[in-house]
């Protein structure tokens, strides 16, 4: 077979596969356990102040 022939056992295989759907994952959600933290230190009129001079630049 040359390269770029069609081979259609190819084909119906590889539509097989695709049109197959794997149901064999776990459906549950996961649960994470933690905490998050951020620094929010500044004030909002500063970061208003901060945002105003970025749109002039």
């Amino acid at each position: 077979m040359s390269m770029g022939a069609y081979d259609e056992a190819e084909h119906e295989r590889r539509e097989r596969k695709t049109s197959t759907v794997d149901a064999d994952f776990d459906d549950q959600r996961n649960e994470y356990e933690g905490r998050v933290e951020y620094e929010g230190g500044d004030s909002t009129e500063e970061l208003l102040d901060q945002f105003k001079e970025i749109q002039t630049s």
